[in-house]
């Protein structure tokens, strides 16, 4: 955490607060406080110490609050309600990084817990919220009626959503009749999913199709092969410019298909050739590996649908022959 909020060198302090509050900084030398005020430790950079300071006040938080209303713990705690143990909620089906379209039914689960409506005082139950995007809300107050926290008040356990392209975060937590969280809080983890908008890439026509030249799976290559690349109801132009119906190659080696709604990563697995080649010379290691062509448009993102070969297996030998026996 230090790190990434700069506290890397003396100078700069990070001071967080919350439940508990934490003061660090960074030291060029080992520093003991005769006090013990603070805390010193080796930092993560090589070299550099820290010091940290930490208070925790949550009980200490209670108590001015009992003590400036004139009430006791418990009137203080009677209207948290209690969650059974065992209590869980969770997502059904749906796991981290999970890629949905933009409009997706998401199903909840729940475990040692009843469903019942908002203002329903029914006792070891509560009602869905869905937060996106965002942190958990105050865990003692109502949670929020937002585009961020959707609430499902009717007794919802599935919702149909509609999000933006791109990443996002979600996670469930279970409201009681007055929406606030039970104590404990039942939640879910967050989960990252990603969401792909098919109609935000170029299109292709239907019969569009990209191949190998004379290359087929089980071919035999030398360490040194010139591949050519074959493209049927499309034309080729070079990356950076924009023209329908067009694309340029990509050679995929020993490497699963990227993310469609994303430009192609350019490394050793994937080989772009952005100024419009139809054929490309490469250099393999000795053995078996994994070829296919995949093309990408102005931006070196996939078409939709998606032009691609199928993947084939070749053979990598020194003489480009398939040894004898």
């Amino acid at each position: 955490g230090a790190l990434g909020v700069g506290v890397a060198r003396p100078g700069p302090i990070s001071v967080v607060l919350g439940t508990s509050g934490v003061v660090f900084a960074a030291l060029d030398e080992f520093a003991a406080d005769p006090l013990a005020r603070a805390h010193v430790f080796c930092h993560a950079v090589p070299g550099t110490w820290h010091a940290m300071g930490v208070m925790l006040s949550a009980a200490g938080s209670l108590r001015w609050l009992r003590d400036v209303l004139g009430a006791g713990y418990e009137e203080l705690l009677a209207d948290a309600a209690e969650s059974p143990p065992g209590a869980e909620v969770y997502f059904n089906d749906l796991k981290e990084g999970a890629v949905l379209p933009p409009k997706t039914t998401i199903y909840f689960g729940l475990r040692n817990m009843g469903v019942a409506p908002a203002g329903s005082d029914r006792e070891n139950s509560g009602h869905h919220h869905l937060l996106i995007d965002t942190e958990l809300p105050p865990l003692d107050q109502p949670i929020p009626n937002d585009f961020n926290h959707l609430h499902f008040g009717g007794g919802q356990t599935e919702a149909e959503v509609t999000l933006k392209h791109g990443q996002h975060t979600l996670q469930l937590l279970m409201g009681d009749k007055d929406h606030i969280p039970h104590t404990p809080p039942v939640m879910s983890q967050r989960v990252k999913v990603r969401v792909v908008d098919p109609s935000l890439r170029k299109p292709a026509p239907a019969d569009a199709r990209v191949y190998f030249v004379g290359l087929q799976d089980g071919s035999v290559l030398p360490q040194k092969a010139t591949l050519r690349f074959g493209l049927v109801n499309m034309g080729v132009a070079p990356a950076g410019i924009e023209k329908s119906n067009t694309g340029h190659h990509h050679l995929l080696i020993d490497s699963k298909l990227p993310p469609l709604d994303e430009p192609i990563p350019n490394d050793f697995n994937h080989l772009h050739f952005g100024a419009g080649q139809t054929e490309a010379t490469v250099t393999l290691p000795l053995g078996v590996h994994t070829l296919q062509l995949l093309l990408g448009d102005e931006s070196h993102v996939p078409h939709n649908p998606p032009v691609m070969s199928k993947p084939i297996k070749v053979f990598v030998t020194r003489t480009g022959r398939r040894p004898r026996g």
